[in-house]
């Protein structure tokens, strides 16, 4: 199954960069393996995953002492402040940094470890009550507050757009959040490098793609519906 998916995802990247006049090599696929067992995940690993992205501090931990070390974790969900000393020195990007006050804490834990912890800034560009993300009017002036931070580099910015049933539906947010990736590149802010735009799901990252994305999080398009039991 995971074979057969990995497949559908990789030829739907290849059309959506074809179709938007863009190098394959531009979008880099993460594994969102939440919920999942070591055991699909190997497998994914074993067909050339390598990027996998992961929601709870506790199960990234528990999975990464289990799965071999050239692994790039990803932490895309809601990360509280008190999590993140378990986490600064394990994962190759945090995709959720939506305050300073967040990012503080992930600063100064980066300093007491030694390390250069690289980050995204999530902005809420639907602007939904239930999603975590600073707003896209605020956006700028907090990337400008958090590249002051020592040992922490930012690297662009995420978002999760509104789960549609028509796709092109999100894609205003994704070009929105294109525009305010352009406009912080436009600044020259120093300690800010704008590489990454990490944006879309199963269910739109053609879309996102279109529109810019060079992160796709696909879960349930490579491991199949979510299996909680598993947590």
């Amino acid at each position: 199954m995971i074979r057969d998916n990995l497949q559908h995802v990789e030829e739907n990247i290849k059309s959506a960069c074809d179709r938007s006049g863009r190098s394959r090599e531009d979008v880099k696929l993460i594994a969102v393996s939440k919920t999942k067992p070591v055991e699909m995940l190997r497998e994914a690993y074993d067909l050339g995953c390598r990027d996998f992205g992961e929601n709870k501090v506790q199960e990234l931990m528990d999975k990464y002492d289990k799965l071999p070390g050239d692994i790039r974790w990803h932490m895309i969900g809601h990360l509280q402040r008190n999590k993140v000393k378990y986490i600064v020195d394990k994962v190759f990007l945090i995709h959720s940094v939506d305050s300073l006050r967040l990012a503080e804490e992930i600063s100064r834990e980066a300093v007491k470890k030694s390390v250069i912890i690289s980050i995204l800034v999530e902005v809420n560009v639907a602007g939904e009550e239930t999603k975590f993300g600073t707003t896209a009017q605020e956006a700028i002036s907090l990337v400008e507050e958090i590249a002051k931070l020592p040992n922490i580099v930012i690297k662009g910015l995420m978002t999760i757009a509104p789960y549609v049933e028509n796709s092109e539906e999100n894609r205003l947010y994704f070009a929105k959040l294109k525009q305010i990736y352009v406009d912080i590149i436009h600044k020259n802010i120093d300690n800010v490098f704008m590489e990454e735009l990490s944006m879309g799901m199963t269910g739109d990252y053609e879309v996102a793609i279109e529109e810019g994305a060079t992160y796709i999080r696909v879960g349930t398009g490579i491991f199949g519906e979510r299996q909680y039991q598993n947590v």
